[in-house]
């Protein structure tokens, strides 16, 4: 049987369950995890004794298993990736675009033995982010972790690849184009003034409506990218580490007195507590200057308020073009002003530059209704 054991450390925090483990192949004693309760800890203790007594581990004679995380195999197909960069096998883009999506999955897996993934892990990651970005999204990153997979194999960190019975979802039938009305945007807003992130999701709504930013944007902004006093009301930059592109846009009214609230509140508070952040200057950040990276309990409370189903913050990008083309914008103008890399990826939404036409035409035609004598009966 496989050697595990559970060490009880005293932390500031209180006790602490660190299991660790024997290596089957080098002998050695190595560190697993850490958990703040017991009944966890033994849990854990008894899973990673099954993995390693389970057979499914080659055998030493044959092979030598590498117990490697998720993480150290991800470290070394980025070698690999950068590598064929350099060779010219891959081009930068595709390079960047496999890191960036790499780094989203490693934050699920990373601290993980790749031999402890299995193909439930999977499909639970990957239904989660179908359901907070879209199937697409779902998909780029699923392939990612069959990327990790086939190099575990090759380095011999893994016998059997658990997503080989897995299946890409589609994404023809879940092409989200869902956006929401101006009236739907302002019942949104209420509602979030209900929520207990009611001093800046307004905020958030009104970035993602008003300029198409994406949760990366929003999160990752600086008060230093915000110039409230530059002439046309005021100035804002946003920086997208998926494409590495940046755009300066005029600020929005809604968003700059949305804005100007968080910050008054922000700073009222850190007076009122003593706190001195320093250097911190992200504009989403608790009262003691850490970032704040995830809304979803706020976000999915304020939809319920306002009786919206079925919409993701994701959305509000398609919220921001889809009313941008309906006020007589074009799909360059849309292109352009969300940061999308190629027209294709705006074509999604020429059906509403049509509507817009239909539009104009009716109003045309309104006019003449009332300038001449109908021609026929």
């Amino acid at each position: 049987m496989a050697t595990v054991n559970i060490v009880k450390r005293t932390r500031e925090k209180g006790l602490r369950y660190q299991v660790y483990y024997k290596d089957p192949y080098s002998g050695k004693k190595k560190y697993y995890k850490t958990f703040p309760k017991q009944r966890d800890a033994q849990q854990a203790a008894n899973d990673l004794r099954a993995l390693l007594d389970s057979g499914k581990l080659p055998d030493r004679k044959k092979s030598k298993m590498r117990m490697m995380t998720f993480g150290n195999v991800a470290d070394e197909l980025v070698n690999e990736w950068n590598s064929k960069r350099q060779t010219g096998e891959l081009r930068d883009k595709t390079v960047d675009e496999y890191i960036y999506t790499l780094n989203m999955v490693n934050k699920e897996f990373g601290h993980m033995l790749l031999g402890e993934i299995n193909e439930d892990h999977i499909k639970s990651y990957r239904a989660r982010v179908s359901g907070e970005l879209s199937n697409i999204s779902s998909n780029k990153r699923f392939a990612v972790i069959q990327k990790i997979f086939v190099k575990g194999l090759a380095l011999n960190a893994v016998l059997v690849n658990p997503t080989e019975g897995i299946m890409k979802l589609s994404e023809k039938d879940h092409e989200r184009n869902r956006f929401l009305s101006p009236k739907e945007v302002y019942a949104l807003v209420e509602a979030s003034k209900l929520t207990k992130a009611k001093h800046y999701l307004p905020v958030l709504i009104f970035l993602g409506c008003e300029h198409g930013a994406s949760k990366q944007e929003a999160l990752s902004l600086k008060w230093s990218d915000i110039d409230f006093d530059f002439k046309h009301g005021g100035m804002i930059r946003f920086y997208r580490t998926k494409t590495g592109k940046e755009r300066t846009e005029y600020l929005m009214a809604n968003t700059k007195t949305a804005l100007l609230h968080w910050k008054e509140h922000q700073e009222l508070m850190r007076t009122r507590s003593g706190i001195d952040v320093g250097d911190s200057e992200l504009v989403f950040s608790h009262a003691d200057g850490s970032p704040i990276k995830c809304f979803n309990r706020a976000w999915w409370a304020a939809l319920e308020v306002a009786g919206i189903k079925d919409f993701h913050y994701h959305d509000l990008r398609h919220t921001f073009c889809s009313n941008l083309l309906l006020s007589g914008g074009s799909l360059k103008d849309a292109k352009e002003m969300i940061g999308h890399s190629d027209i294709s990826m705006t074509d999604r939404y020429s059906h509403l530059t049509l509507e817009h036409k239909r539009l104009k035409q009716q109003g045309l035609s309104d006019y003449y209704a009332t300038q001449v004598t109908p021609l026929v009966e």
